[in-house]
């Protein structure tokens, strides 16, 4: 099949311009395609037959036995690649779907959200502080002030460290101490900044930052006044998870398993922790229940009847 990278250019600006995707997940068809048209190109002699079964049953088996990706991934590029042969059977463009004689099946594996511990969190926490107790420089105070701002609400509020870089100064409502936060799918909520320190953790960056030279109207900035990226944000927090000597593996999203977890495990409901993550199904807040080691202690030493025999 010839022009397979004019129809995924097509196949994208579609679905940019007709779904309500975000630019990431745009992002992810576009990579996915790509690796597929990369494959036909090395892998098929004659470009001009029609894209069949075979093709994607030997695309998935080198994506598993050459790539060594997990399923959940492969799982993905597979859903891709449906929705790119579908829109192009919907345009007249293939006669027939090539997944139409296919039935995948994979083994999803259920994986534990991964927390950080509460002294690593103080520890964090401290090391960050101790950066601006001992800053120097207008720019080291600059830094130190907006990297214990940004460590202080993600581990406060759970949310994602991309939501944290959408936010504006105009998202932060301080008659309330709430912050809009924009989800993922355009989704709007309202987070509560309920820790005193953490809020006057912030007020000081916003203080601060009138001061600078600012080119954008977003929240977190770097150096030259410009948007923090989320690897700007990712490697803030290597930065800090080096010097406290927390979990060497750890990540940005360790905060909101670390957040969420304790919530849960402080007796908070499903359906409120569902709500503050911003996520759609409580089926993937459920996950968090099998972490919440405390909470389970609390109820088996309550309410377990082998305890009164």
């Amino acid at each position: 099949m010839t022009n397979l990278e004019k129809y995924a250019k097509q196949f994208i600006n579609a679905m940019a311009n007709t779904k309500n995707l975000s630019a990431k997940t745009i992002k992810a068809y576009g990579f996915d395609l790509k690796n597929f048209i990369n494959y036909y190109n090395k892998s098929i002699s004659d470009k001009t037959a029609t894209i069949s079964s075979e093709v994607i049953i030997s695309y998935i088996d080198c994506l598993r036995t050459e790539k060594f990706l997990k399923d959940a991934t492969i799982k993905r590029k597979l859903i891709t690649l449906k929705m790119f042969f579908t829109y192009l059977y919907e345009q007249n463009i293939i006669n027939s779907l090539p997944f139409n004689k296919c039935k995948f099946k994979f083994k999803q594996e259920k994986r534990l959200p991964k927390t950080l511990q509460i002294k690593e969190v103080k520890n964090l926490l401290n090391k960050t502080q101790n950066f601006l107790n001992n800053a120097k420089t207008k720019f080291a105070v600059f830094q130190a002030t907006r990297d214990l701002a940004i460590l202080d609400i993600l581990l406060s509020t759970g949310i994602r460290i991309g939501e944290l870089s959408e936010i504006s100064v105009n998202d932060v409502f301080h008659n309330e101490h709430t912050i809009l936060i924009h989800g993922k799918g355009k989704k709007q909520r309202l987070i509560f900044i309920s820790c005193m320190e953490t809020w006057e953790n912030l007020k000081t960056w916003l203080k601060l930052r009138k001061t600078f030279t600012i080119n954008t109207n977003k929240l977190f900035v770097n150096r030259y006044g410009n948007n923090l990226s989320i690897y700007a944000i990712e490697n803030i927090f290597k930065k800090y998870r080096n010097f406290s000597k927390i979990n060497k593996k750890s990540t940005p999203h360790y905060l909101r398993h670390t957040f969420a977890t304790n919530l849960l495990a402080n007796g908070a409901d499903l359906r409120s922790v569902q709500e503050i993550l911003g996520h759609s199904s409580i089926s993937t807040t459920e996950i968090y229940t099998e972490v919440s080691t405390k909470r389970k202690k609390q109820v088996l030493n309550k309410y377990n009847f082998r305890n009164k025999l």
